[in-house]
């Protein structure tokens, strides 16, 4: 649905005004501080609209990605507002409509954006209760919001659109809110079905990649055959000739076609790149040696945590050393449909229509690219066919914006070929960690050091420079030099300080500035490879320490929720009374708290391996997960479920392919992805209700523990270890013959 500002103001009755995006608060440092994303965008109509016909609309900056947050925040502003799910229209990322809540990564949706959206209906629903108290001369504890209208004791009852017109909701957010206690749920905690699913499942116009609208063109880019590959030459004249191509365009090493129909556009693409010579350079390193290369690669040290022991210099008897090095390749987003944007350029003015998980700043980044005033692009958030990351959304929004210029009042659609996406999207960066450990005469670890080699993992817009177009223009925006930082939430440092009461730790990030392949945030960050490597080494610890892998997490952590999300999977799973695995098959157990700050997952599982095809499969799953207070127990499942496949996927499949040139994992041949006739017999996940506790984020929680959890149950299996993911039947039929 379209929508505009204007729409927002009303000529009578309500007397909501016009949005204020950007903060005024002038707060002294020790005010308290408003809830989640109230802090940044603090004016209640900025996130709840009732207009006078009573009809409520909800804004969040945050983006829906197929992970449910429409449904949660939906969920979230009804239970406060006291009206059924269905009655709230939501309004998701846009600049010119919603809040400024950045990318919608890190597990925040709800944490962040469903807590500020909790907290601005709350307080709404006072004001419209102290506005009906007002009129009616009573106390406003004698009254009640219920089903969209405020009652009184007596009956009586006022709609909230009769009572926004006298009281403007144009009002600062307060640092407290009178919050419906959980035993007064109606919506939150309970299985809403999804706001997004039905389009995709009746064929109905659920993604950008569906869009259609008047006068659109199609339009398809040709890119080069390899990173720092320059045009040497290009005839555009052959595409332009083609029936219904409307226009060829060069910039540089930038090439695009425009044509009338889709497939007019990528015949003429075809034919442009056939005509196009480059010149390409050997840089990439060998694929075979990569983690050696890694390591040698100048690094910034940068200390993540460093903790000494009370007595570090003194070592007890019966102390010993274990240590062990991982790896993780370069991985794909791998979205199962290529990258796709509409953009429209009328007047002065542009509009894009696109996937990315942040229309802000690639606003922003599209601002310095077309040398536009940013108030003069809107970007709306469209889903697309899969995305978990930075994928190519951000590049084909300036592939669409940088053509759409070149046709002034002609929307533009620019669809990616499945070779570009795997190619050219940035790629989930590879990984090298080393740790090391110390363990006493009673099997407590005493000492704990950890290292990792690792690029940036985000290179998003905001600057230009991070779109790939803007890189290939006749005057490129060159890449800014990545820079390391170590924050609470984490990079490529994300979990790599284990949650576990060691008495020493130390964790360094060895960050690497060069980058042999274009990289940026794949689900979860560091956090995968961190935890797949510490829970890795925590069942290594505790075979050394003649301790039960689940017992000896529990002797480590204090945390009274982790070692109730690492009882309960144990418990379901059945882990104390499964002595004996069957021959070929092994179970493995892994735990973890995302980020150490949001949600905490447990998981356990069984696999088996076929000894002569190398093949390793998943055979069940069971996880356990405290994610606070329980949106909807549905959608928490969902995200479970679903990180649990993705990274098995990944464990145990992908790679990014590539010779001293070019990217070969062009592809769902040449870059396999787990099939359905691999999925688990069954994945089961429990949750644990903490009500009255803040959200914490799960969407990301699932990944570290599932990839460990894989890693253990084939260690188990197979009697040796496998620390290079993926785990390919060629690595376990290689490991196997070795061990042989």
């Amino acid at each position: 649905m379209e929508l505009t500002r204007r729409d927002f103001c009303l000529t009578g009755g309500a007397l909501i005004v016009s949005f204020a995006l950007v903060p005024r608060l002038l707060e002294s440092a020790d005010s308290p501080q408003l809830p989640g994303s109230l802090g940044r965008n603090p004016y209640l109509d900025s996130w709840i609209r009732i207009d006078a016909a009573g009809k409520v609309t909800v804004f969040t900056g945050k983006a829906e990605l197929g992970q449910g947050i429409k449904t949660a925040i939906a969920q979230i502003a009804a239970e406060e507002l006291d009206v059924a799910p269905a009655a709230i229209q939501l309004i998701t990322a846009d600049t010119a409509l919603t809040v400024n809540e950045g990318y919608t990564a890190g597990s925040h949706s709800v944490q962040d954006s469903g807590t500020a959206v909790r907290n601005a209906a709350a307080q709404v629903r006072e004001i419209l209760i102290a506005a009906a108290a007002k009129r009616w001369h009573l106390d406003a504890s004698q009254l009640r919001a219920q089903q969209g209208a405020v009652v009184a004791l007596d009956g009586r009852s006022l709609g909230y659109g009769q009572l926004v017109a006298d009281e403007s909701l144009h009002v600062q957010a307060q640092p407290q809110s009178k919050l419906k206690a959980s035993k007064d749920f109606a919506w939150i905690g309970k299985a809403v079905q999804r706001l997004d699913i039905p389009a995709k499942v009746t064929g109905g116009a659920a993604y950008v990649q569906d869009m259609r609208l008047p006068g659109m063109v199609h339009a398809r880019v040709v890119r080069p055959p390899s990173f720092g590959a320059t045009l040497a030459g290009v005839d555009l004249s052959q595409a332009e000739s083609m029936p219904g191509v409307i226009k060829a365009l060069r910039d540089g090493d930038f090439l695009a076609v425009v044509a009338k129909q889709e497939f007019q556009a990528v015949q003429a693409m075809q034919k442009l790149a056939s005509s196009a010579t480059w010149v390409e350079n050997a840089s990439l390193p060998s694929q075979a040696g990569l983690p050696s290369h890694l390591m040698a690669l100048p690094a910034e040290d940068a200390v993540v945590i460093d903790q000494p022991r009370e007595s570090d210099a003194a070592v007890s008897p019966g102390e010993r050393s274990l240590e062990a090095t991982f790896t993780r390749a370069y991985q794909c987003h791998a979205s199962m449909g290529p990258s796709c944007a509409v953009a429209q350029l009328e007047g002065d003015s542009m509009t894009v229509w696109n996937h990315s998980q942040g229309v802000f700043p690639n606003r922003a980044a599209l601002a310095e690219l077309l040398a536009m005033p940013a108030e003069k692009i809107r970007g709306i958030h469209s889903e697309g066919a899969g995305c978990y990351g930075h994928n190519g959304a951000d590049d084909v929004a300036a592939d669409a914006a940088l053509i759409a210029r070149a046709l002034p009042g002609v929307p533009v659609r620019v669809q990616w070929m499945r070779e570009q996406e795997h190619v050219w999207e940035p790629f989930g960066p590879a990984m090298v960690s080393k740790v090391r450990a110390t363990l006493d005469a009673q099997g407590s670890v005493t000492q704990w050091r950890y290292e990792l080699w690792s690029n940036t993992h985000s290179t998003r817009p905001g600057p230009a420079a991070s779109l790939l177009p803007a890189r290939l223009l006749a005057h490129p925006f060159p890449p800014r030099p990545a820079r390391v930082e170590i924050t609470p939430e984490g990079s490529g440092d994300r979990n790599s300080i284990p949650l576990y009461d060691f008495p020493g730790k130390h964790v360094i990030w060895h960050f690497l500035k060069d980058m042999p392949l274009r990289v940026s945030a794949l689900r979860s960050l560091g956090a995968y490879m961190n935890v797949f490597s510490i829970e890795s080494f925590m069942d290594e610890l505790a075979q050394a320490a003649g301790i039960d892998p689940v017992a000896f997490r529990l002797k480590h952590l204090k945390d009274p929720r982790a070692q109730d999300v690492v009882r309960l999977a144990a418990q379901k799973f059945g882990w104390a009374a499964q002595r004996a695995m069957p021959r070929n098959r092994g179970r493995g157990f892994a735990f973890a708290r995302y980020k150490n700050l949001a949600a905490y997952c447990a998981v356990a599982c069984e696999v088996s391996v076929e000894h002569e095809s190398g093949t390793i499969r998943l055979v069940r799953a069971v996880a356990a997960v405290d994610s606070g207070e329980i949106v909807n127990p549905d959608g928490v499942r969902n995200q479970t479920e679903g990180g649990i496949l993705q990274s098995i996927s990944w464990t145990l499949y992908e790679a990014v392919k590539f010779n001293d040139r070019r990217i070969i994992s062009t592809d769902w041949s040449t870059y396999p992805i787990l099939r359905f006739a691999s999925i688990p017999d069954s994945v089961e996940v429990h949750l644990i209700p903490r009500p009255g506790e803040a959200f914490l984020g799960a969407g990301e929680a699932a990944q570290g523990p599932a990839a460990a959890a894989l890693a253990n149950a084939a260690a188990d299996a197979l009697g040796f270890r496998l620390r290079d993911i993926p785990f390919t039947p060629d690595r376990v039929r290689a490991a196997l013959n070795h061990s042989a």
